[in-house]
């Protein structure tokens, strides 16, 4: 039997009575959203006067407080271009202008741009300020971290109302997860390798939806082809990956390979989520009755009973993505890999007609961006 679960409150009847009109005041005022927001708001009002029950170091209120107004800024700058579709470049800041790397990037967001999508950087300079050049300005997104070196927010999106600072790596590193369509990786340091690993262990384990993740080379090059080599022999030769889980990336020396790698995983897929125990995939167009049944058969190892099956929009999703097809099937929530190549070939075998069509078509509109966005950042 499941118990209804208990209310998220505080230990003080006065106090939830002064939160409830203070949000209810606030939804009022503000213009009134849905019941579902307006209970997340007051949950977090309810986790900040806890902190003060709890009376942590300074330092940890700090640390919570700035994060939550760094999260809420890079919200409401992206969220005019909530339906673009967005690839997040990274690379050494170090790479020099002209030298392969900067002209596979720049190369790579200037197609990816042509193409309606936007460009995610760190926004500095390097890889960073060739993919931002390649796209453009307003093609340009830059989430620019707070360094004592070397990460000055480059010239193509310095002053822009879509260039946001942060202070912490953690709420940086959210905001390139949470509005990323793909991820594109050039040679880097450090940092370069810990976005791309961190990538793929969110997909891995399921803590961030199925998405493209391709390492592009200079012509050429061998940089991410030894560390494939490395992954091959190190990581999937001790078994420490599946071998399913090498689907989870691509390597390439092509600029071209790596565009086509990019959008060709949203030719029919559009994008999922769980209802339940139940994944359901949004897709363009649905296969055909024995397109299913071959796909159920394939794919057999990754259903917890059932067969993969062909829907409308579910109930519990709500308005999102309505006008979409679905496919929904009980997946076992770890092979990742073998999903990846599930979405490959619902992809593959998608009818060549509209679909294609309506998934490229995901251009920049023009957007408003709040007036007091850049006080609100600096204070």
């Amino acid at each position: 039997m499941n118990r209804p679960r208990r209310r998220y409150e505080l230990r003080s009847d006065a106090l939830n009575q002064a939160v409830d009109a203070l949000v209810a005041q606030a939804r009022e005022q503000f213009g009134g959203r849905d019941d579902d927001a307006a209970e997340y708001a007051r949950q977090m009002v309810v986790t900040a006067l806890r902190f003060l029950r709890d009376d942590p170091a300074d330092g940890d209120f700090k640390l919570v407080n700035a994060a939550m107004k760094e999260l809420r800024h890079a919200l409401r700058v992206f969220a005019p271009y909530e339906s673009v579709r967005k690839v997040s470049v990274f690379g050494s800041a170090r790479t020099l202008a002209g030298a392969p790397d900067w002209v596979q990037a720049e190369r790579f967001a200037e197609a990816m741009a042509r193409r309606g999508w936007m460009i995610i950087t760190g926004a500095g300079g390097g890889i960073m300020q060739a993919a931002q050049g390649g796209a453009g300005r307003d093609a340009s997104f830059g989430v620019n971290i707070r360094l004592p070196f070397e990460q000055a927010a480059n010239e193509v999106i310095a002053g822009d109302a879509k260039l946001v600072n942060f202070r912490y790596f953690f709420t940086r590193k959210v905001s390139f997860v949470r509005h990323s369509h793909a991820i594109a990786l050039f040679p880097g340091g450090f940092g370069t390798h810990d976005e791309g690993f961190e990538a793929l262990t969110l997909i891995q384990t399921g803590k961030s939806e199925m998405l493209p993740v391709v390492f592009v080379d200079a012509p050429g090059g061998d940089y991410w082809r030894d560390w494939a080599q490395y992954v091959d022999e190190h990581l999937l030769g001790r078994k420490l990956i599946s071998p399913d889980d090498v689907a989870l990336f691509r390597v390439t020396d092509s600029v071209d390979e790596a565009v086509a790698e990019v959008t060709r995983f949203y030719r029919n897929y559009h994008s999922s989520r769980y209802v339940g125990d139940r994944l359901v995939l949004r897709v363009q167009e649905a296969p055909s009755g024995d397109a299913l049944a071959a796909l159920s058969r394939e794919f057999a190892d990754l259903l917890v009973g059932g067969a993969i099956e062909a829907s409308g929009a579910l109930p519990e999703e709500g308005t999102d993505a309505v006008g979409l097809a679905r496919l929904v099937l009980r997946f076992d929530r770890k092979s990742t890999g073998r999903l990846r190549r599930l979405i490959d070939r619902v992809n593959e075998i998608a009818p060549r007609g509209e679909a294609a069509a309506r998934a490229a078509a995901h251009q920049i509109v023009p957007a408003e961006m709040p007036a007091d966005a850049e006080r609100e950042e600096a204070e």
